[in-house]
């Protein structure tokens, strides 16, 4: 039997929250210790999701490689170079890994009636995959049908074209000028 739900994202290692999204809703389960905690937005009633990098994301960059590389130079003076230079590679590759993978995310959802945020993405460049998938349910399930863009020159309209206003003008009769009584 196939689910009518599919998993469009994960956030966090162990438990976390996953969203999965079906036809007419989106669906976070969060997992804590033994429970699950569901909540269910209704893709009809969304008014907002909204995605943005972590003002402090930074931190998990600087604060592992800081640490990593004072751990690398006092190995490196006072037992020997090769330990040094092993920590010092790891606080390099650590630093590396964080840049690529860019700024953490967080995510606020909006409804009719609440507005909650929730972990939607764990990293911003995930981000658009995601609001693309609900969009598209979004989409679908309010019914708007999104229109092919056809080249101008084969689109014609079989109703008469409308004169412009000169030319308009220059056939209208004037009509007669009726006295008025401003008192």
């Amino acid at each position: 039997m196939k689910s009518a739900f599919r998993k469009i994202s994960r956030v966090g290692s162990l438990g976390g929250t996953k969203w999965y999204l079906s036809e007419d809703c989106l669906l976070a389960a969060k997992v804590t210790m033994y429970t699950v905690e569901y909540r269910r937005f209704y893709l009809r009633d969304l008014e907002s999701v909204v995605v943005w990098p972590s003002r402090l994301w930074w931190l998990r960059l600087i604060i592992p490689g800081v640490l990593l590389t004072a751990l690398s130079a006092s190995l490196w003076q006072w037992v020997n170079s090769t330990a040094g230079a092993i920590f010092g590679g790891v606080a390099l590759a650590w630093v590396a890994l964080e840049l690529a993978l860019g700024p953490t995310a967080g995510s606020r959802i909006r409804t009719t009636g609440a507005s909650v945020e929730l972990p939607l993405v764990k990293r911003t460049r995930r981000a658009p995959k995601v609001l693309d998938k609900i969009d598209a349910a979004v989409c679908a399930t309010r019914g708007f049908i999104e229109q092919p863009a056809a080249p101008a020159s084969i689109t014609q309209s079989a109703e008469p074209p409308v004169p412009t206003r000169s030319e308009a003008s220059a056939t209208a009769p004037i009509p007669a000028a009726t006295p008025t009584n401003a008192s």
